[in-house]
């Protein structure tokens, strides 16, 4: 059973529109038969709302689900679904709910892909330059509130480190102007790259840098990260972020937009032991 909230939600939601187009049912169908209205089933499937073991039953009904232990994971998911993750400990509008479902996301991945043109990705951020990155973000913000950023933005980072379930397989393509922008002082931008220099005891992160000389490629429109699932019938997602939020793509056609993306960088990226050397370039200015 999927471990964190977000994964609950995306889980049950999944199986509910699954079972929902197995009966060849419209939404339109299942709202009318059940007398609710057409937007609750949308926004159920949507993961826009929970929704209660009460409804669920009636939904499972519906799609004359007979299997009792297959209804018992169900309700089970749907019972846990409103679990909170330990990032909602934090009040006060820390952890936006598009941040939230990133994190949730990040917990449950096998593996996650992130191409950068700008700034280290926080999974792999020092605690230093991750406080300058998000004060430049947030000037209005007090020290208070940036270190609390500071503290969700580590705790993320956990999931690298964690002994079970099995860390996710992360490969990172950095733009390399991240090398050259400097964040913070010098030597916070020192110890940020020799910390994505770093050989990891779990070989389980690879860094890559898209050199200048690549030219024009097809990620100049701007960051994005991909998440895949353990589940092979989960087709994964895919999280473009802007100054607002955040947005998860998850339509088949979206994802294979970005799987051919993601191939093309990383073919024009230098291989792992080149980008080292060249980071090595870049610590020692």
């Amino acid at each position: 059973m999927a471990g964190s909230p977000s994964m609950r939600r995306r889980r049950l939601a999944a199986e509910l529109r699954q079972l929902r187009n197995n009966n060849d049912f419209s939404i339109d169908d299942v709202a009318g038969t059940l007398k609710w209205p057409t937007s609750k089933i949308s926004r159920i499937e949507n993961r826009q709302v929970g929704i209660s073991t009460r409804d669920l039953r009636k939904m499972l009904d519906l799609y004359q689900v007979k299997d009792q232990s297959y209804r018992d994971g169900l309700l089970e998911i749907a019972r846990r679904a409103t679990e909170r993750g330990w990032w909602q400990s934090y009040t006060g509008g820390v952890v936006s709910s598009s941040y939230a479902n990133l994190i949730g996301l990040e917990a449950e991945a096998a593996t996650i892909r992130t191409y950068e043109p700008e700034l280290v990705p926080g999974l792999l951020q020092t605690a230093d330059y991750a406080r300058a990155v998000i004060r430049a973000g947030r000037p209005a913000d007090t020290s208070q509130e940036i270190d609390r950023r500071v503290e969700v933005r580590l705790e993320r980072q956990e999931i690298l480190v964690r002994s079970e379930p099995a860390p996710p397989k992360m490969s990172v393509v950095l733009n390399e102007g991240v090398l050259l922008r400097r964040v913070g002082s010098a030597e916070i931008m020192r110890a940020q790259i020799e910390h994505l220099m770093r050989k990891r005891d779990r070989g389980n992160v690879v860094v890559q840098i898209l050199p200048f000389s690549t030219g024009a490629h097809p990620a100049m429109v701007g960051p994005f990260k991909m998440l895949t699932f353990p589940d092979p019938a989960d087709p994964g997602v895919v999280n473009v972020e802007n100054p607002t939020g955040a947005h998860a793509l998850e339509r088949p056609e979206e994802i294979q937009a970005y799987e051919e993306i993601w191939g093309a960088i990383q073919a024009k990226a230098i291989s792992p032991d080149d980008s080292r050397a060249v980071m090595r370039t870049y610590a020692l200015r």
